[in-house]
């Protein structure tokens, strides 16, 4: 089974506690918070701060996605803010097995994500002691980007990995996930979905967005009672 997790970056930050509980009564699994540092990629977004905010609205499980160019220092107010998960980019950690402790002490679970031009072997030796790889199927730094087919041939590729070696790692797809493509991301081993502008700017609002999302990868059902 496959997981949604809505990328708030797309969401309507002066209503974000609306936003985030329309996406848990639809059904969504996570919420997504990207968080970038206008180094490593060229965007400034978001912070502990909102994270922390997240985690007073909402019940979800939150992964927060540090595209930052030094995250060791930063990834404890993230910890301390409530994020479950804690992803960073392999491109910025060149004591990656360190880093993913700096995580782990934190009491949250380590994730590494690679972008689209890194080949997912950089990830071979670190699937053993992570619980999410994350493979960019955009160019990170910016929302409401094209997906990039042939990054699905690295889902693929990382899915073998994960397979061959017995590991319980998820592989997650961020970038341009909508209904053009959710189920051929999850047929190619995708087992949590990234999706943004597809779920908070979808027409018929925030929870038909997830909605859809959930029928497509045969998740769909009824909308949580707002008692529930």
């Amino acid at each position: 089974m496959s997981l949604l997790a809505p990328s708030i970056l797309a969401a309507d930050m002066a209503h974000l506690a609306e936003e985030l509980a329309a996406c848990e009564q639809a059904g969504a699994d996570r919420i997504h918070i990207d968080i970038m540092d206008n180094h490593f990629v060229p965007n400034l977004t978001m912070g502990p701060d909102v994270v922390a905010a997240c985690r007073r609205s909402t019940s979800l499980f939150l992964e927060a996605h540090l595209m930052v160019e030094r995250p060791e220092p930063i990834i404890p107010r993230f910890g301390a803010a409530g994020a479950n998960l804690i992803t960073v980019h392999v491109e910025t950690c060149p004591e990656l097995s360190r880093t993913v402790e700096i995580i782990r002490a934190q009491g949250a679970r380590p994730g590494v994500a690679v972008n689209p031009a890194t080949p997912v072997d950089f990830l071979v030796d670190i699937l053993p002691e992570i619980s999410l790889a994350l493979v960019m199927t955009v160019e990170p730094g910016f929302g409401g980007q094209p997906f990039l087919t042939p990054t699905l041939a690295k889902v693929r590729a990382l899915k073998r990995l994960v397979e061959d070696r017995q590991l319980s790692c998820d592989i997650e797809v961020d970038g341009g996930v909508g209904p053009a493509n959710a189920v051929a991301c999850v047929e190619a081993g995708a087992t949590v979905l990234v999706a943004g502008t597809s779920v908070f700017k979808a027409p018929g609002g925030t929870a038909a967005g997830v909605g859809c999302l959930l029928d497509l990868i045969g998740r769909g059902r009824p909308l949580r009672s707002s008692s529930a």
